[in-house]
C-alpha cells in the first residue's frame, strides 16, 4: 500500500508488533497460523514481545472472551462474535486475521443482495460460453481462496443475509469442504481454515441463523464497555489514532470533551443519569462506543479546519446531534428533554447545553 491509501489492513498497520511477536514466539502454533494463540491474545489486549517491544492493546475488555475466541480458532469450529452495534466485532475480527493468517482481506460483507455464488464461487462466462466449465472458468470468492490456502475468512453481518444463503456455509463448516457439481469435483479445505463471523441482533432487517447453522459456530457475545472510565478510554484512544491517521489537524488535547460525549451517549442510551436519580427517555439508535468515535472525529475535523484548533462544545454541538437524532420526532424529544433537565443543571456543562440548543 501507499502512503496516500486512507485506511491501511491490520497486518500492514501494526507489521512491527506483528514481527516482534513472531520472532521471539515459539510455542507450538496450529498448522498455517502466523503465531502461537498466546502470541495473538497478547497481539489483541495488549502486552510485551520477547525483544521488549510494546504491543498496543487492540481490544479494551475482557482477556478470557479473547482467549475463547482464539482458542475456538485452533479447533474445526467457526467464531461468531455477536454484540450490539459498535461493540468492536469487526475491529477484533479483523485483528484476528491479520495475526492468525497475515491477512484481513479475505472478506464477504453480507446483505440482502448476497447470493450463493458471492459465499462459494462464480463463473467468469466468457470463458463458461467459449469452452464449457472449467476450472479456468472458474471465479473463487474469499471463502474459496481461505479454504484452498488454509487461511481466515471473516463473514461481515452474517444476519444480513438471508437463511437460505446462510445455509450455503453448513457443508463448508461441517464437512469442510466445498462441492462443485459442474466439474464433479470439490474444494478440501486446507488446515489453517476457519470463518470468523460478526453479527447483531438490534438492527432492522435481520436474519436470524438457522438451528443447523448456528450449531457450527462458537458464539462469543462483546458486550458494550463496562465502566465510563473504560469507555472513555476506548474512545480516546481510538480518536486519536483515528485522528492521526487522517492527518487532521493538530488540536490542543481533548480528554475532558471526550468524556463528555460518553457521559452523554451512555446515559441516553441507558435512561438513567450515572448516578442513577433521574430517568431520561432512550434513543432509537444505539449511540454505541464506536458512534461517540464518530462523533469525536467529526468534532476534530470542524475544530481543526474551522474552529479554533481546540475541541470545545461549539465543534462537538452538531455532531452531538447528528448521532443522537436519528427518528426526527422520537429522538428529538429525547434529547430536548436530556437538554433541559440533565445538561444544564450540570456544573460545567453550560456551554455544551448553549451550543446545542444553537443547532437543533
Amino acid at each position: 500500500m501507499s502512503g496516500r491509501d486512507l485506511r491501511q489492513g491490520a497486518e500492514e498497520t501494526y507489521a512491527a508488533e506483528l514481527a516482534a511477536l513472531a520472532s521471539g514466539d515459539d510455542r507450538p502454533r496450529p498448522d498455517n497460523w502466523r503465531l502461537s494463540p498466546q502470541a495473538v491474545v497478547t497481539y489483541l489486549v495488549g502486552g510485551k514481545a520477547r525483544d521488549g517491544t510494546t504491543i498496543t492493546a487492540k481490544y479494551v475488555g475482557n482477556r478470557r472472551l479473547i482467549e475463547t475466541a482464539v482458542a475456538t480458532l485452533a479447533t474445526d469450529r467457526a467464531l461468531l462474535l455477536l454484540g450490539l452495534p459498535g461493540t468492536a466485532k469487526s475491529w477484533v475480527s479483523e485483528h484476528m486475521a491479520a495475526a492468525i493468517s497475515g491477512t484481513s482481506r479475505r472478506i464477504v460483507q453480507c446483505t440482502a443482495g448476497t447470493d450463493e455464488t458471492q459465499i462459494r464461487y462464480g463463473w467468469n462466462y466468457a470463458q463458461l460460453l467459449a469452452k464449457g466449465p472449467s476450472r479456468e472458468a472458474l471465479v473463487p470468492t474469499p471463502l474459496m481462496r481461505a479454504m484452498e490456502d488454509g487461511t481466515l475468512v471473516r463473514f461481515e453481518e452474517l444476519t444480513r443475509m438471508g437463511s437460505d444463503v446462510q445455509d450455503t456455509l453448513i457443508t463448508v463448516l461441517s464437512e469442510k469442504t466445498m462441492p462443485i457439481p459442474e466439474l464433479n469435483s470439490a474444494v478440501e479445505a486446507r488446515r489453517g481454515f476457519n470463518v470468523i463471523a460478526t453479527a447483531n441482533n438490534r438492527d432492522k432487517g435481520v436474519n436470524e441463523l438457522s438451528s443447523a447453522l448456528k450449531r457450527r459456530f462458537n458464539v462469543v457475545v462483546l458486550p458494550l464497555p463496562a465502566t465510563l472510565e473504560e469507555e472513555t478510554a476506548i474512545v480516546v484512544k481510538r480518536v486519536q489514532e483515528i485522528g492521526t491517521g487522517l492527518a487532521l489537524p493538530p488540536i490542543k488535547p481533548a480528554d475532558q470533551e471526550i468524556a463528555r460525549i460518553v457521559v452523554m451517549f451512555r446515559e441516553l442510551r441507558e435512561g438513567q443519569t450515572l448516578n442513577g436519580k433521574t430517568k431520561l427517555k432512550t434513543s432509537t439508535g444505539s449511540l454505541s462506543t464506536a458512534e461517540a468515535i464518530s462523533v469525536g472525529i467529526g468534532a476534530w475535523a470542524e475544530a481543526g479546519h474551522f474552529g479554533n484548533g481546540q475541541l470545545d462544545a461549539q465543534a462537538m454541538a452538531a455532531n452531538l446531534v447528528g448521532a443522537v437524532v436519528k427518528d426526527p420526532v422520537q429522538d428529538r424529544v429525547a434529547l430536548q428533554e436530556y437538554l433541559e433537565t440533565v445538561v444544564r443543571n450540570r456544573d460545567g456543562w453550560s456551554d455544551l447545553y448553549s451550543a446545542i440548543r444553537e443547532v437543533m
